[in-house]
């Protein structure tokens, strides 16, 4: 009787994991949630971020990986120039020769007054925070001298800058990208990683 009772329940369990497979196969399939499994819900500091709709919140997810990654990237970039103008021209280096006036500084500067005069919260207080990708870039070949030992090629910086600034575009600004850009941001990101020396 114990035998019996006790291959009825391993049936029972296998034929539940068995359902549970097939659900999750069907799911990852078709793109659905079907509700067979419990998930830990993400804790959202925005409210109302359900009453979006399901095609929208899914593309937000699908997308967020390449906001990441661009987050990741341009914010090292900006250590990279600060650690190395930094040991160029010390503590004050943002006020330098090294940082262009009218196409950088006053550009970060304007951004940074538009944010406080605006009553929000300034992003940083360091003003390579509010550079653009474009001007990070900029400052790069504009100190070539000390970042030549850290590039294989200033062109090389230029043209996969350029190509990054592109394929960013459309992330920062809220838009999917098909599977040939998300492709190109992939290969343009390895390439940024394979021009350093």
């Amino acid at each position: 009787m114990r035998e019996t009772v006790d291959r009825d329940i391993r049936a029972f369990g296998m034929s539940g994991l068995q359902i549970t497979t097939n659900l999750s196969q069907i799911e990852e399939k078709f793109g659905v949630e079907l509700g067979h499994a419990v998930t830990a819900t993400k804790g959202r500091k925005v409210a109302e971020y359900d009453q979006f709709a399901e095609t929208l919140r899914l593309q937000a997810e699908q997308m967020s990986e390449f906001y990441e990654i661009f987050y990741c990237l341009e914010n090292s970039i900006r250590k990279l120039v600060a650690d190395v103008l930094f040991e160029v021209e010390g503590a004050d280096w943002w006020n330098s020769d090294r940082v262009d006036e009218e196409r950088i500084r006053k550009q970060a500067d304007g951004r940074r007054k538009k944010e406080v005069d605006s009553g929000v919260s300034p992003r940083s207080e360091h003003l390579i925070d509010y550079t653009t990708f474009g001007e990070l870039s900029q400052l790069i070949t504009d100190n070539w001298e000390f970042f030549e030992p850290i590039f294989q090629s200033k062109i090389a910086v230029s043209n996969v800058s350029n190509q990054l600034n592109l394929l960013r575009g459309p992330i920062a600004h809220c838009n999917p990208t098909d599977e040939l850009e998300q492709d190109r941001l992939n290969l343009a990101v390895r390439t940024w990683f394979k021009i350093m020396s």
